[in-house]
């Protein structure tokens, strides 16, 4: 593991009306003993400017904050990025691009994936191994602090899905024992891996629980519309409608997982702003329903004040211009389900959640109990410690663990790729321990990431400067 502060590249690129320039160092391998060398690397960039002594949008060399994006969705293998064009958005610059351009220094890590598998054709890329490599990756920046540009102090995740929670964990777990055999087996740096701040989008988290949550919010919801998708020869996705109906087993999944939900909702002992405790009973009905119903009204309010029509709303009730009311039965009809119950923990064993929590030999395991116990496919169990270590949930209120002071957390009011509850409960989690949530449910907003850029970084400028 080294870092050689003068192998770099000055490039320069321009996208619209904005140029940049920014020096690169590429292809820093972030750990002594890498298993997967393509994939346990990091490229940092910085803007040409801070070399020359000067500033941009009031940062420095040495003051600048390092916005630290992973490109893992799915649980899938993240590769390094450079500074360029949007994969999604066309002629449109890419999130680095952005960063840089806002005066941040960008540090982009490979992170291992579920897929992967080594020389020997063992896996070496299922749980814990994404977020090993991302903590890793930050152990790596702080080794080299006095060499690297930028603020160590003052780095942000940020990612979305499966990547807002490998952001979220790494808000919630610094420097926490559980991983520390895993980072020592890598050859990590005995440094901190605690972070300032985490941008998640769209977390896909508290999986041993996201079954329950969604069939809490979707249960009664029996047909389903999700789009799949692929890239094609260049690069960019392509997408298919796939629509249908659950079966009798699907059904009868989708009832009983809702009827644990609240169960475990009022073991968490959540509370709103002002000190009120929010539960369920067991129909599922109760203060937390009313703290989701206004988490939407949130959005809608929103909406409406930037001059937004949502007359075809009809489970919306609107009175002089504000969002009053909701009917919670019919907005989930609107917003329609996406998967079949069990959403996460398939009872077939195919879903990319079985995929992540296999192990060198196996690749696809159950994670819950209620899975495991009607499996279809006769699986196997991952490890209880295993399924702790991807859950933020587990160590939000678990002192060994150096919180981030500040997270931002997206969830769009129609996204259907996991229950709203579950981004809600780590919010009030977070917040009941006194940490500082910024949280919304962006209207009309689907599974997504990226989208609100300046927000984003007028929030980080906000906590940094």
């Amino acid at each position: 593991m080294k870092f050689d502060k003068n192998n770099f590249t000055v490039k320069e690129l321009t996208i619209g009306e904005e140029t940049i320039r920014y020096r690169a160092f590429l292809n820093l391998v972030y750990v002594e003993k890498p298993v997967n060398p393509e994939y346990q690397k990091m490229h940092i960039f910085a803007p040409e400017v801070y070399y020359e002594g000067g500033e941009r949008n009031g940062y420095k060399l040495e003051t600048a904050p390092i916005f630290m994006p992973n490109q893992v969705g799915g649980y899938m293998p993240g590769k390094t990025e450079e500074p360029g064009f949007s994969k999604f958005e066309p002629g449109k610059a890419n999130t680095i691009f952005k960063a840089l351009a806002h005066g941040y220094v960008v540090a982009v890590p490979a992170i291992r994936g579920r897929v992967q598998k080594d020389e020997k054709g063992l896996y070496n890329g299922k749980a814990p191994a994404c977020i090993v490599d991302y903590k890793a990756a930050v152990r790596y920046l702080r080794h080299f602090a006095g060499e690297l540009p930028g603020d160590v102090e003052k780095i942000i995740t940020n990612g979305t899905s499966a990547g807002g929670a490998l952001s979220s964990l790494m808000g919630t777990t610094g420097n926490h024992p559980d991983y520390e055999p895993y980072l020592k087996a890598l050859g990590a740096a005995g440094e901190r891996d605690d972070i300032f701040g985490a941008s998640c989008y769209c977390p896909i988290i508290n999986l041993d629980h996201a079954d329950m949550a969604y069939e809490w919010q979707f249960q009664g919801i029996n047909d389903y519309h999700r789009m799949n998708m692929e890239m094609n020869e260049g690069g960019r996705p392509s997408f298919t409608p796939v629509d249908g109906e659950m079966s009798q087993v699907q059904i009868k999944a989708s009832r009983e997982e809702a009827a644990l939900f609240p169960a475990y909702l009022n073991g968490l002992k959540l509370q709103d702003g002002d000190g009120k405790e929010l539960t369920l009973d067991e129909n599922g009905e109760g203060s937390f329903k009313e703290y989701i119903k206004g988490v939407v009204l949130d959005s809608a309010q929103k909406a409406l004040e930037k001059g937004e029509d949502l007359s075809d709303k009809k489970w919306l009730t609107v009175e002089n211009g504000r969002a009053v009311s909701m009917d919670f039965g019919e907005y989930v009809k609107d917003i329609t389900r996406m998967k079949t119950a069990p959403a996460f923990d398939d009872l077939t064993m195919d879903s990319p959640e079985n995929d992540l929590f296999g192990n060198e030999e196996i690749n696809c395991r159950h994670f819950t109990a209620y899975s495991r116990g009607n499996s279809l496919a006769g699986g196997g169990m991952a490890e209880e410690h295993i399924v702790k270590m991807m859950n933020p949930m587990c160590y939000a209120g678990d002192e060994k663990a150096d919180k981030a002071k500040h997270f931002r957390i997206r969830h769009g009011e129609r996204d259907r790729d996991t229950s709203l509850a579950i981004s809600a409960m780590l919010t009030l989690k977070l917040r009941n321990g006194g940490y500082d949530v910024n949280y919304h449910s962006p209207w009309d907003t689907p599974h997504a990431g990226d989208y609100d850029l300046d927000e984003l970084f007028a929030w980080i400028d906000g906590i940094c400067k």
